[in-house]
């Protein structure tokens, strides 16, 4: 006999490589894949809730307080990431510049999550895996969120390293987890 919560963990398990591949298969401008993708479960799920909190009362952030709370019910988080500093020589301008030979003499920097300034195209390309994910997810009946606020501790703590870092956590459970929450007091 398996027990409901077993089964669930496992299926949530399955599921995130599937919903990885998803985002990997997404399309990509110009066809150039710069997309990165890592799961995070156990131990380092554990350290990406409680780097969370840390940052939630560094930055008197209830919101992000609330995400890590509800970050320890998920059984796995996948983190996607790009590095927007590659011009795709479109010349639109949506970066800052006039044109991508001035976007590629910049001198790109750490703001306070990210390194910026990034390509749009870049941008697109991570925001459109990360809709094919989620959309993965939805399919599979698996609760998930896009959350900010995992892919700036993520990226803080090294497990990806890209210029922009967005987690989605993953969890199956009776009601989802990860949204209807309430802000918490710091």
């Amino acid at each position: 006999m398996v027990l409901t919560e077993k089964i669930e963990s496992e299926a949530v398990k399955q599921a995130a490589y599937l919903i990885a591949n998803s985002a990997r298969t997404a399309p990509k401008t110009k066809g150039i894949d710069d997309l990165k993708i890592v799961l995070v479960q156990g131990e380092e799920l554990t350290k990406l809730a409680e780097k969370m909190k840390k940052l939630a009362y560094e930055r008197k952030n209830p919101r992000m307080l609330r995400d890590s709370e509800s970050l320890k019910q998920a059984e796995a988080v996948l983190l996607l990431g790009i590095s927007g500093g590659k011009s795709l020589d479109f010349d639109c301008g949506a970066c800052g510049f006039k044109t991508c030979e001035n976007f590629k003499k910049t001198i790109r920097s750490e703001g306070k999550d990210f390194k910026g300034p990034n390509c749009m195209y870049k941008v697109l390309d991570l925001g459109i895996a990360l809709g094919s994910a989620v959309k993965t997810a939805s399919d599979l009946n698996i609760d998930n969120r896009l959350m900010v606020s995992v892919g700036i501790a993520g990226r803080q703590l090294g497990y990806l390293k890209e210029d922009i870092v967005v987690g989605i956590p993953l969890a199956s459970k009776g009601k989802n987890p990860f949204f209807d929450r309430k802000i918490p007091e710091l």
